[in-house]
């Protein structure tokens, strides 16, 4: 095995020993073996390190002193995966398990076109899966929305999957550690959400693409590391990531202004924010509401 094609797979836990301990499972029954695991945690306290340990004694593990967010934890593994030179890094959410042959075909995708800097697999719903959850991503630019192509649409052999995506989810992107060292690192003003489309941003400003293949699949649970730390209640997800998401998609339309249409997206913030304004009010959940504006009011003061 050619010691360059090593891969160096992130994955972040925090308070989710159960997802990743089956996430790192269905690693290890991969085809291709040259990779290494490199666990990154983001100061849990439910034992997840202390657990893991006792479950794998083969991967590399960095515990985090505090929770740097998604964009922050993953920071610290790739710069450790790119000081020790490893040709290719890749992100992997500890909400998925993956198919034992997915690894091979984003890697030769990658080898075998130098314009493509990263790539994605295939992720279809855990819980259906038939279903798409993500199958690479375009942007609608006068609204300034980016959008999940045939999200949540049934398997279907009439669909026609385009090999080339606008953005690439940090659900699982396999990139090249050129690539990185010319971007940087994941924006940590974002700390989670759309940090990933900002960074797909980045990367094709330096002209190269992004790459999706349908023959990689894995499964992906979705937003349980959230879920699983909403202690405020309702509803499943937190308030946190309702102010997470308001707030970084403003910094993602004013860091990247010039690809969007001035007023498309000022009017379809407005509808946005009205939308939850009345759906949190109506449902009672004034915690949602509260975070809501504190999301616009941090977005819009953010420089």
């Amino acid at each position: 095995m050619n010691n360059r094609d090593t891969i160096a797979i992130i994955i972040l836990n925090w308070n989710t020993y159960k997802y990743t301990f089956n996430c790192i499972r269905s690693l290890k029954l991969n085809n291709y073996k040259n990779f290494k695991i490199i666990l990154v945690d983001n100061c849990s306290n439910d034992n997840s390190v202390i657990l893991l340990k006792k479950d794998f004694n083969d991967i590399k593990f960095i515990v985090n002193k505090k929770n740097l967010g998604f964009s922050g934890g993953n920071n610290v593994g790739m710069n450790y995966a790119v000081s020790q030179k490893y040709r290719y890094i890749m992100l992997l959410n500890s909400d998925t398990e993956v198919e034992k042959n997915f690894l091979l075909p984003l890697l030769n995708k990658l080898k075998q076109n130098e314009d493509l800097a990263a790539v994605q697999p295939l992720i279809l719903n855990f819980f259906n899966k038939s279903s798409i959850w993500n199958a690479g991503g375009s942007f609608n630019k006068f609204f300034g929305i980016p959008l999940t192509r045939f999200k949540n649409k049934l398997i279907d052999k009439s669909i026609k999957f385009d090999e080339k995506t606008s953005w690439i989810t940090g659900c699982c992107i396999l990139i090249k550690t050129s690539v990185i060292k010319q971007t940087g690192l994941l924006d940590e003003n974002f700390f989670a959400y759309y940090e990933d489309v900002d960074f797909s941003i980045r990367i094709r400003e330096l002209n190269y693409n992004l790459g999706f293949v349908k023959e990689s699949v894995i499964f992906h649970h979705s937003s349980i590391s959230l879920k699983a730390n909403n202690h405020v209640g309702e509803g499943s997800l937190s308030p946190f990531a309702h102010y997470l998401n308001v707030k970084n998609h403003i910094i993602l339309l004013k860091k990247h202004r010039n690809l969007f249409n001035f007023f498309g997206i000022v009017l379809f913030q407005i509808l946005k924010i009205t939308s939850y304004f009345f759906y949190f009010l109506i449902r009672l959940r004034f915690n949602k509401l509260q975070m809501v504006f504190r999301g616009l009011y941090h977005g819009l003061k953010s420089k």
